[in-house]
């Protein structure tokens, strides 16, 4: 995936996806099998910016301060395979203790506050349940037959992302 520079003007909401994974650990692929997907989905628009590398990391804060909303997408070892989630994401609460080569959602944004004194105004992770993480290219079965709920669930956060910003940001 690029680094393309957001181009929205001030008066446009933007918003970061923000993908993890590597396409050669099977269903760890996922991150950026939707990133690829949102790419080309708002390739047109300038409003979205889709970034995704193997792992998060902390060169990747300027671009989550800069944004207005973020969603963040990776696989979860912690449900059922195939189980597509999202939940809100709060900054972690010790920005000391980060790690300095791997970070998840929570640490990205605490970097965020405290190097920018900025972060987005809305932050969700999107995961989705890995059923293997072998070394092979592909997704398993389980996995494969959920992405489709993941672009869909991906397509209504971005758009519900725009508008819960727009609506704040409008004159009462």
């Amino acid at each position: 995936m690029g680094h393309p520079s957001f181009v929205a003007d001030s008066g446009q909401m933007r918003c970061l996806i923000l993908a993890c994974g590597n396409t050669l650990r099977e269903d760890d692929g996922i991150g950026p099998l939707l990133a690829q997907w949102a790419e080309e989905r708002w390739r047109d628009d300038a409003r979205v910016r889709v970034i995704c590398d193997h792992q998060w990391t902390p060169e990747m804060v300027e671009d989550v301060a800069s944004a207005e909303s973020v969603v963040f997408i990776d696989c979860a070892t912690d449900c059922e395979a195939g189980l597509v989630r999202t939940m809100t994401v709060a900054p972690a609460g010790d920005a000391t203790k980060l790690g300095t080569h791997h970070l998840d959602a929570a640490q990205l944004l605490a970097l965020s506050k405290q190097l920018y004194g900025r972060m987005p105004q809305r932050s969700l992770l999107l995961t989705v349940g890995a059923g293997s993480l072998e070394l092979r290219e592909g997704l398993s079965e389980t996995v494969q037959k959920a992405l489709p709920e993941g672009q869909r669930i991906l397509e209504e956060s971005v758009q519900r992302l725009f508008g819960q910003v727009s609506e704040r940001n409008r004159p009462t």
